[in-house]
């Protein structure tokens, strides 16, 4: 069945990275250069049929793709309104969506001639992905992992270390996401004849937030296809969780354009909005300015401080977001809502019961409210979760939260 036709036309960003205010290029003035050979490496890149081949073949030979869509039929009777279906990205090699984006990086990277990548993680997932596709390709590998991190990750740390990357714990700051992306900048401004910086969400200065939506809108074209498929028809919503934002914005783009579409983006509340420092919602509770080269909605104190952000998921306790993301609450396109860690830890808890699967904590701040957005389009509808990685690597974080609570979560 052909796509419907399209209601509304939202633009791509403008030449310097501009979605409306958000975006742009804020960099030191010894990045401009690199920058800028980036940015024409990326627009020659994109316009290029055989880049584009060899991305799909490795999606298809390496990741696996296409990602099943899964109808999770008992969570579907459990909340009782719309059907809800799961966006496989799990199921990916390495576990996640991150390697989509990694992908087409590394691509781009031996285009321009780099010897050398650096990257940053939260979760650790994109640490694993860029680890994997640099073992491929035969490029070292060096990864900023906040000190916090690496603690709470423990198996991904040592999954990148197999792959032959090696792993640089920061520990600045609060030795999370923020710090790990501080210090890779700094790297990359030291060494930017040899080096490729590979950023693994949609955030960031001008040409990244564009181009990781690009190589991450394979999951919203597959199930846009697939629905299509099952249904005969979009659904009425799509839903995600959000940090800086990549897999959000891979499934909300391709369905940008359709109005009936709702798009809905998860935020992590940690222990709730109304606590200081103690939450990472950045559209809910933050405001706009600038951090690691855009302007976006940051959280931030009185004097324009960057607070820490805090979730009980590594990979989304960043200050920021991507300013697509930025742009689309802006306007109204796209709706953010919040999910606690006690709520996030209820859904993982359910999705294993349910549906036999294990979520990534991350993918649980989505799954949390689910059920609502099930309910709110109601019996006969369709919605769609992202289910953006598995849950392995969170097991030791929820052990320890059920041993120090004295409750089971899973009883």
């Amino acid at each position: 069945m052909s796509d419907p036709v399209l209601r509304n036309s939202y633009s791509q960003p403008d030449a310097k990275g501009r979605f409306g205010q958000f975006g742009g290029l804020y960099v030191p003035e010894t990045l401009m250069p690199l920058v800028l050979e980036l940015t024409q490496a990326w627009h020659d890149a994109k316009n290029d049929e055989t880049f584009w081949a060899e991305y799909h073949s490795l999606m298809t030979h390496f990741v696996g793709r296409p990602s099943p869509l899964y109808f999770a039929e008992r969570m579907t009777e459990y909340f009782g309104g719309a059907k809800i279906y799961f966006k496989r990205e799990e199921l990916n090699h390495t576990g996640a969506h991150k390697i989509n984006n990694c992908i087409g990086q590394i691509l781009l990277a031996k285009r321009m001639g780099r010897t050398r990548i650096i990257a940053e993680t939260g979760a650790g997932q994109h640490g694993v992905a860029s680890a994997t596709v640099c073992a491929r390709f035969d490029l070292p590998c060096t990864v900023y992992m906040g000190a916090t991190d690496v603690e709470r990750q423990k198996p991904n740390v040592f999954r990148m270390q197999l792959l032959g990357t090696t792993v640089s714990p920061v520990t600045n700051g609060q030795g999370t996401l923020k710090d790990a992306m501080n210090e890779a900048l700094r790297d990359w401004v030291t060494n930017v004849h040899d080096t490729y910086y590979m950023i693994g969400t949609a955030a960031g200065m001008h040409p990244y937030p564009e181009m990781v939506r690009e190589f991450q809108t394979v999951i919203g074209k597959e199930t846009r296809t697939q629905i299509l498929e099952r249904e005969g028809r979009l659904p009425d919503a799509v839903i995600a969780c959000v940090g800086g934002g990549s897999n959000a914005i891979g499934m909300f783009h391709p369905f940008i354009d359709y109005d009936t579409v709702k798009l809905v983006g998860v935020e992590a509340a940690g222990h709730g909005l109304d606590v200081y420092n103690g939450h990472a919602s950045s559209l809910n509770g933050g405001r706009p300015g600038v951090l690691h080269g855009n302007r976006t909605y940051l959280l931030q104190d009185d004097d324009g401080q960057i607070l820490e952000g805090h979730s009980i998921s590594a990979g989304l306790d960043y200050p920021g977001i991507g300013p697509e993301h930025a742009y689309l609450f802006d306007t109204g396109r796209a709706r953010y809502v919040t999910t606690t860690d006690e709520e996030a830890l209820a859904a993982f808890a359910l999705t294993c019961k349910l549906e036999g699967i294990i979520p990534a904590l991350e993918s649980s701040h989505a799954i949390a409210r689910v059920g609502e957005l099930a309910k709110e389009v109601g019996k006969g509808g369709i919605v769609v979760l992202n289910l953006s990685g598995r849950g392995d690597k969170d097991i030791a974080t929820v052990a320890k939260h059920m041993g120090e609570t004295g409750a089971s979560l899973l009883s």
